[in-house]
């Protein structure tokens, strides 16, 4: 049983496609997205090597890496689309790396936070309440593909950042 994609978007790229085309590449999660089933959830498992690198680091440096993920991931996605032939394939997951690195940000490193921090994103990543949904809808090209994920991120993160002020994530 193949668990990847035979063929991707609706000009039919195959997978190798995508694996050799660095915006491709990077737009599918490092191949995540190719997953057939969940390719979202397979995406955030990809950010978690990405934030435990970023989390090395000092505050400013993390939010310089993560805002650069996101404002470049505008370019990436819009591009992975007009490459693709549809708007918000599912296996563009560059989104979801954005959107967990940003759920993560202003607590403190725990495995606990990595956890909670995957739940309660990928909560508010699927079940998109308003406005999240409003604007996956309305907002279209590279920036509404980033959108809807930066703010379930925005999101998860406030209710993560309350969990870590309670005493919650150790």
């Amino acid at each position: 049983m193949n668990i990847f994609l035979d063929m991707v978007g609706a000009n039919k790229l195959a997978p190798r496609q995508i694996l050799k085309d660095p915006v491709l590449f990077l737009a599918f999660g490092f191949g995540s997205g190719l997953a057939r089933k969940a390719p979202g959830t397979f995406g955030t498992v990809a950010a978690i090597p990405v934030y435990c690198l970023f989390a090395q680091s000092n505050l400013l440096v993390y939010s310089i890496l993560t805002l650069l993920v996101t404002v470049v991931g505008i370019w990436i996605c819009g591009v992975a689309a007009d490459k693709l032939g549809e708007h918000d394939f599912g296996g563009i997951v560059w989104d979801e790396i954005a959107g967990y690195l940003i759920t993560l940000w202003l607590v403190p490193f725990s495995w606990a936070a990595v956890f909670w921090g995957f739940v309660l994103f990928r909560i508010f990543d699927i079940l998109k309440p308003w406005p999240i949904r409003w604007l996956d809808r309305n907002i279209h090209g590279g920036l509404g593909i980033m959108l809807d994920d930066v703010l379930a991120g925005v999101f998860a993160g406030l209710l993560l950042w309350l969990m870590a002020g309670q005493g919650w994530l150790h």
